[in-house]
């Protein structure tokens, strides 16, 4: 059973509501976004194998982008040799390539992107991200700007090895240092070295409190 901690609805002046649910948060599934290359040195998989066979140990379902390539097959490959669950998500146009992972749990196929990234977000407790590239970093980022905006109440970590992330982090300081990124939201970010540490921080986290109400001719203070 899946923790869905908040939903939206519109009223009749355009504004969009969100109400959020008091409890515990439950984690049942954790979505990783992570690079569909491997990287240039080996710890980057080795940080992969390690965060699936610590989801398949702690019996936490994996929800990803689907492919059999790069860190996406490496940390589904971990998963289900540990024996646990993995869920992929995938737009019609890679899945035609012949990319998709075929000894997955699931597979669904969905249309466009955005609705891959949607469902993923349907289907997880939580969202880590692994190295990655450019898309790694639209999920990353969109994932953190839905929380923000109250779409989900929902963990969200890095799991950083050699130092991969530092210079993404030290922008986020900035971003916040200069006016942009509000102190509690910086807040969302969590970081840790290792899955078990990563995984730890999740399990305890408490959602910061979020504006309720945003407008399409309002847009929040920094």
């Amino acid at each position: 059973m899946h923790a869905h901690n908040s939903r939206s609805i519109d009223d009749s002046s355009g504004s969009v509501r969100s109400l959020y649910f008091t409890g515990p948060h439950i984690m049942n599934s954790v979505c990783v976004f992570c690079g569909s290359a491997a990287g240039t040195s080996p710890v980057f998989r080795d940080l992969a194998e390690q965060l699936g066979t610590e989801l398949a140990q702690r019996k936490l379902r994996l929800v990803y982008g689907g492919g059999r390539v790069g860190l996406m097959g490496v940390v589904a490959d971990a998963v289900l040799a540990a024996g646990g669950e993995a869920i992929g998500f995938m737009p019609r146009s890679l899945a035609e390539k012949e990319i998709a992972h075929v000894g997955l749990t699931e597979l669904h196929v969905n249309e466009t992107m955005h609705e891959r990234k949607a469902a993923m977000e349907q289907h997880a407790d939580a969202f880590i991200a692994l190295p990655g590239g450019f898309g790694t970093l639209d999920e990353l980022c969109e994932i953190l700007t839905w929380s923000t905006l109250g779409i989900h109440r929902k963990p969200v970590g890095l799991l950083d090895v050699d130092g991969f992330f530092a210079q993404l982090t030290a922008f986020f300081d900035h971003a916040t240092e200069t006016g942009f990124i509000r102190p509690e939201y910086r807040g969302l970010v969590l970081e840790d070295v290792s899955p078990a540490g990563l995984l730890d921080q999740m399990a305890s986290w408490q959602p910061t409190v979020a504006p309720k109400w945003t407008t399409l001719t309002e847009a929040p203070r920094p």
